[in-house]
Formats: C-alpha cells, structure tokens, sequence
C-alpha cells in the first residue's frame, strides 16, 4: 500500500499543473516503509517493487511509445518497460541501499543525506533515456524552479528528497511520541520551499531588463508526424514534397505577414543530406532551399542531415540569404537502438531481429552559428536537436562559447499520442534555459512549440498537435552568469564525491573510536593571549567576521563569472584590499594592542603586558568555559566564584591547551558543552610534519603564489612582447618588476580566495563530522592537497589550452 501511495502520488505530481507541491512528499509513504525493513533483502525488494510502481505511474506513455515505434503494440512495450524498470529508474534501488547502510550506522540524519547524494549521483553516472529527474517537476512553480541556475534540476531533486526525508521524520517522531523531536525536521521541511521561493523572487528581480533591439522569431508547427504513412499512402517524391511545400507556405506567411528575423524548423524536415546531396532530386531540393532562403531575405535553421566518410549524422543546416549554407550542427546525444547502436552491441543478428535500429553517428558536442539577419546583425547561438536538450552541458558548453540564445529542434512523433511525454520534454528542455539565463526557441513537429524566455517561462508556444506558427520577439544580450554556467553539471558528480568520502571516513571511524571529552596536553606557561574587554572583543569579531565573509562573496563573484573582476587585476586588488586586507589588519592590530603574557605564580593569574600588571587569584575562578563563537579567534570566558563571568576573555590558538594548564595549576574545570569541546579537540589535532610546513602561512599565500605566477607570467611576456624579457627590454626594469608584481599579487588573491572557500568546506564538515575522530585531520590534508596539487594542475591545462 506505501508504495502505491508514493507512485500514485508521483504520477499526480509528474502531470505538472497544480500538482507540483506534491514533489516535497510524494516519497514519504515509501520511506516510511522502508525505515520498517530489517532486512537488506526486504530494503532491496522495495526499492525494485517502487521502481516498477514508479515506472507505471509515471512512465506508462514511454512503453507504449516503445510498443508503437517498435509495432510490438503497446501492452509489449509496457511490458518491457516494467521488466527493465531497475535499468530505466535505478536510482531507487541506489538509494535505498546506500540510505539503509547510513541509517544502520549514522543516524536518521546521515540517511538523508546519503541517500539523496545517492539518488542524484546515480542518475549522473547512469543517466536516464530522457533525462529525467524528480526536479523537473518543479518546472510549473515559477519562483521554486529559479534555483536550478546553482544547482540545476539535479540540485531540486536533492531538496525534495530532503524535504521528503524531513516529512518522513516528522510522522515517526509522532509516531513515537516524541514531541520536541518534531521542531527540526519541521523546521527543515518548511524552509526548503520557502528558502526556494525566496531565492527565486530575488533571481527574477535581478534578470536584466529587455535591451536592444530584439530577435523576431519564426516557428513552423506543421503537425505532420507520420512520415512513413505519408510515404505509403502518396509515395517518397509526393510525401516530400508536401512536407516542404508545407513549410514553404507557413514560412511565407511569417516572413511576409508576420515579418519575422529568422526561421526555425524542426529536426529532420529535410529527408536527406543538405550541402551533399546523393542524387539529381537532392540537388535539385538542396537548391530550391537555398532560393527560397535567399528570396525570403531571412536565415533558416532546420533539421537535415549531414554525412562524411564515418557515416551519416541527424544534423541542423543553418542557412544564410547572404552566403548560403554557413554550416551543419551534428546531433550530439542520439536515441539508443532507434538512431545508434553501440558498436560492441552491433550486429546483422541485431539488426535483422530489430530492422527499425539506426544508424547515424554522434555528433562531437556543442558548437555556436551565426544567425546573419538582414539588419547586418550576427547573433550567436546554440542549436540542440532533440535529447540534446536532456544533457545539461551541452547548453552550458554553447554558453561558455558565447551563445546568446539556443535554437532547439525535435521531432516528437514518436510520441505524438502521448501528452505526458510532450510536457515531460518540453519541461526538460526549459531548464536548459534557467541553468545557463539563455532564451530558447523550441520547435518541435507536433508540439509543444515554444519560445521560452531565461526565466523559463513560455513567452508563445503552440499546443500539440496543432498546425500553427509560434511568432515572438525576444530580446538577446549577453546572459548574467549563473553557477551553472562556472561550475558545469556539479552536483551529481559533487554528491558521489562526497559518498566517497562519507565512506572513506566511514572506515576511518571502525578503526577508531571517539576521541575522549578532556582537554588534551597542557600548555607550557608563560603563553601569549590577548586579554580582551568585551568592547575590543566584538569589534575585533566584527572586522575578522566581516574579512572572513567579505572573502567567500569575492569567492563566490569571481568563481560566477563576474567579468570585471576575472579579467581586471586592479579591480581585484582594490576589492580585496577594501573588503579583506583593511578588515583583517585592524583586527589583528586591535589584538596586538590588547597582547598580555599569562602566567601562574604562587596561586595567582599575572597578566603583563607593557608597564602593565593584572592579577587573578586561582582560588577566586570557578570554571572555565570555550567560546561558543570563535571570533576573532579561538579563546576562553572565566567564570569567577563570587560575582559570574570575568569581565576579560582570552583570545588564544589553544584554548584547551590553556583550560589543561590552569587546571593543572588550580584544579579549575572546563564546563564548556560536549559539542563545544569536540570542536576544539577536532581543530587542534596535529598534521603530518610535512603538512604541517605547507599550512604555514608564507608557504602556502606567498611562495604558492610565486610559483605559479612565473609560468604565467612568462607565458603573458611570450605572447605580449615576444621573449621572456620582452616588457623590460622594451619599457625598462621597473615596468617589468611593476607588471611581475601584479602578477603575483594576482596570484595572492587567486590563492587567499581558494583556500578561503577550501577553508570554509573543512570547517562545516569539521561540524557534521565531530563523531569521526580524526576526520579533521584528513580533511586538512585534502584541503592541503586540493591546494598545492589541483592549482597547478589547472593552470597546467590552461597553459597547454594556450
């Protein structure tokens, strides 16, 4: 029944329209199921059993589509596909194990983080026929979808299964009784929607408002779907023929009445190869297209086909008035079995028992064309041909190329009796447009035909089935940069990398238990603190917090793609100087300016800085207690037996080191929370020796950076003024020292910025991970190693790039 109840509750939610919450708890009958298996064969039972329910409620349209394409009739298609449920929809069998395994050893909440990681990792390493993802339902919710700019529909897909993992929590804490145990999971549950739409109402007020002057576009919608009927029935010239003449008049009637910029039909209009033709009749076709192109004064986009001596490729002609053919676009993904078989599969046997197997050959990824209109203007885009639009890259990549807009065709009649699958691919394919902030034009045979704009929403579309042109003006500019776009397809790949670790960390733990709660080795006294009223104190944690924050949003800027601070050295100095460097440096200075020596002496604190003396008998100090906050720095509160908290606080690198002396001096215990003090156990773990010498501060924001800039920088001299040497030769020595300095100083901030945001993982895993003795210590290592190894490494491809 608990897993009837998710798959009826995920087809509601699949059919789009009001049905989108349903996303947050469509899988909570089902985890609630399976938090009730003991088993691992019970676990692996329901999660091949929700996968089957999961494939008919969602999915029956796909076999029947199978069943029709292949004339095996549809009740075989359904059939095949229920058979191969686990290969179409493996990510619940993925996710279960891996959840149960967490749940068994980490806790409800490792559960859920391991099993969402799962889910979203399995479907980056396996991917689906059609790209599908518990995200694209989301599609219909205009504020909540916005967010797959950061982390794209696989990003959705992991808070929804977070907030059906924090649903499920709620009602077996109910369930137990337990009431206070509800106000987190709770908690979480709401602020995922919320957080959602909050980002996507500020996402939206910052798209750029309409510039310049926009592309009027033409869809031809002609509703002709079955090719091979039409053969049959009227013979291959006439079938062609009426296909053309079809678009032909449609075309006429956009360029004449409609007056639009540019053309766009759908893939495979065109019956043969354009540009090659392989006989008189082709030639003949080829050339009427080029002057009716040329006579309607606008290019044309459309699908066709392209061949070489690999073979023959689904392929888009981009057609100019002015130059004719510009060049072909070769289809990237093809459809497994109906457009390619992989040659380890090949076969006569296979082709003889499937006739219906195609035969073309992949593409070799994205690429931009120039769209020439009339006006003078070259607009650059990014044509996709059907799957194309299921692979998230491919549209980033035409992004990262320059596109301004992406031209997307498809020829849907394969499921031209299907509304679903229509809905399915058109919500896929307007995702490619919130990720990389381009419009789309989206032509398709028989619907749904759409112009999309960079917010995902539809500015005209067609319905299916209809023969209709789809006519808009939308304006192209450069696109505002979006994670996506910096970052790629990230976080399926990110969420197997972190599985990885969970397990590395995992084996870590069963060989290791959980450090002791004390205070560890005592420092040797006398020791340097900064003895801090609470006035210095929080300015000093004001400008550090600041400093530290001020970093991780240069970071975040740089690594989005903010232009004037990639490519403007100045800029970043200015920026990093203002908002880093001045913040930091009076922090440190107020630390200095309040720097005291601490030592005991017959049963006394003294306190000496300068002239200065400040002395606290032992015997008055009650307790200690670590600060909470460790801003500036870490540090301790005295709490004192007569009259509470001591008005100074001791801002030191050890603080246990420090509660560990002045218990030994006076017997005075440290009072501070288990997770507190595990914390400051996790941070003062020692480093290997080696280590320990790259994490010194000139080693790794000084001599890391000199090593870096001097290949750069000789590269910059080769290429600018011709040797090594070029710019002293040619200004003198102090031009050079000025523009190597520059180099370097760039290479400081490239450095600071990384290990700040490296520093800022370490830490919040240094958080979620307390439990784990000893996995700060790993994580500083591969912090270390991500930094002295994954820098040069990147600037190695960028220089054999170069």
């Amino acid at each position: 029944m608990a897993i009837a109840a998710s798959a009826l509750l995920c087809g509601l939610y699949a059919r789009g329209g009001w049905g989108w919450p349903l996303g947050f708890i469509a899988l909570v009958p089902w985890l609630r199921a399976l938090d009730h298996e003991r088993a691992w064969t019970g676990t692996l039972l329901s999660a091949w059993a929700m996968s089957l329910a999961y494939s008919a409620a969602v999915f029956a349209w796909f076999g029947q589509a199978i069943g029709s394409y292949s004339q095996w009739g549809e009740a075989a298609g359904v059939a095949l596909l229920l058979l191969a449920a686990p290969l179409f929809q493996p990510q619940f069998i993925v996710f279960a194990l891996l959840r149960r395994q967490a749940l068994n050893h980490h806790g409800r909440a490792w559960a859920a983080l391991a099993g969402a990681a799962a889910w979203v990792a399995s479907e980056a390493l396996l991917p689906h026929v059609l790209g599908d993802t518990l995200g694209h339902g989301l599609y219909p919710a205009r504020l909540l979808r916005q967010a797959a700019d950061l982390g794209g529909a696989a990003g959705l897909t992991l808070l929804l299964l977070l907030s059906n993992e924090a649903w499920t929590a709620v009602f077996a804490q109910r369930a137990a009784g337990q009431a206070r145990a509800l106000i987190q999971p709770l908690l979480l549950a709401a602020a995922i929607p919320l957080l959602l739409a909050g980002y996507g109402a500020a996402r939206l007020a910052q798209l750029p408002v309409a510039g310049g002057k926009p592309l009027r576009m033409g869809l031809v919608q002609s509703a002709i779907v079955d090719y091979e009927a039409l053969r049959r029935e009227k013979g291959t010239a006439a079938a062609v023929r009426e296909v053309l003449d079809t678009h032909y008049a449609m075309s006429y009637d956009a360029v004449e009445r409609q007056h639009v910029d540019a053309l766009l039909w759908s893939e495979t209009v065109y019956p043969t190869t354009f540009g090659q033709p392989k006989s008189e009749t082709g030639a003949e076709l080829d050339a009427e297209i080029l002057a009716i192109v040329k006579a309607a004064g606008v290019p044309l986009v459309f699908g066709t086909f392209d061949r070489d001596t690999q073979g023959e490729y689904n392929a888009a002609a981009f057609v100019s008035p002015q130059r004719g053919l510009l060049g072909l676009y070769r289809k990237t993904r093809l459809f497994p079995f109906s457009e390619h078989v992989p040659a380890w599969l090949d076969s006569p046997a296979l082709r003889q028992a499937l006739p219906w197997t195609g035969h073309w050959r992949p593409g070799d990824g994205a690429r931009v064309f120039p769209l020439q209109l009339a006006d003078g203007r070259e607009l650059p885009v990014q044509p996709l041909i059907c799957l194309d639009d299921v692979d998230p890259q491919l549209a980033i990549d035409g992004a990262r190329l320059g596109a301004q807009a992406l031209m997307t065709m498809s020829n849907d009649s394969w499921f031209a009796a299907s509304g679903p699958g229509a809905v399915l691919h058109h919500a896929v394919a307007a995702f490619r447009s919130i990720e990389t902030r381009l419009p789309q034009f989206r032509v398709t045979s028989n619907g749904f035909s759409a112009i999309i704009d960079a917010s995902g929403e539809i500015v005209a579309g067609a319905r299916q089935g209809e023969r209709s042109l789809v006519i808009a003006a939308v304006p192209l500019q450069e696109a505002p940069p979006t994670l996506m776009r910096s970052w790629g397809d990230w976080v399926g790949p990110t969420s197997a990398a972190a599985l990885l670790l969970l397990a590395l960390l995992s084996a870590l733990q069963r060989h290791s238990a959980a450090a002791p709660l004390s205070t560890g080795q005592a420092l040797r006294l006398p020791v340097r603190v900064a003895l801090l009223p609470p006035a210095a104190r929080l300015a000093a944690a004001i400008l550090r917090g600041f400093a530290r924050l001020a970093l991780l949003a240069l970071a975040a800027r740089i690594m989005l793609g903010d232009g004037a601070l990639q490519s403007n050295t100045l800029a970043q100095l200015r920026a990093f100087s203002a908002l880093f460097l001045v913040p930091e440096a009076a922090a440190w200075c107020l630390l200095r300016a309040y720097a005291a020596e601490l030592d005991v002496r017959d049963g006394t604190l003294h306190f000496h800085r300068g002239r200065q003396d400040l002395t606290l008998p032992l015997a008055e100090i009650g307790s200690l207690s670590l600060w909470r906050l460790p801003l500036p720095g870490p540090g301790l509160g005295l709490r004192l037996r007569s009259s509470g908290h001591w008005r100074y606080g001791l801002s030191c690198r050890d603080p246990l080191g420090l509660a560990a002396a002045l218990h030994a001096a006076g017997r005075i215990d440290c009072r501070s929370g288990m997770f507190v003090q595990r914390y400051a156990q996790a941070r003062r773990l020692p480093l290997p020796h080696w280590a320990a010498r790259l994490h010194k501060p000139a080693a790794k924001f000084l001599l890391l950076p000199l090593l870096l800039a001097l290949p750069a920088f000789r590269l910059h001299q080769h290429i600018a003024y011709g040797s090594s040497f070029g710019e002293y030769y040619s200004f003198g020595l102090l031009a050079y020292l000025k523009a190597f300095a520059l180099w370097w100083a760039a290479w400081i901030i490239g450095v600071t910025l990384c290990a700040a945001v490296l520093r800022a993982v370490v830490e919040a895993l240094t958080l979620a991970l307390l439990r784990l003795h000893g996995a700060r210590r790993l994580l500083d290592t591969l912090a270390l190693a991500l930094l002295y190894l994954g820098l040069p490494v990147w600037l190695a491809l960028r220089l054999l790039g170069a």
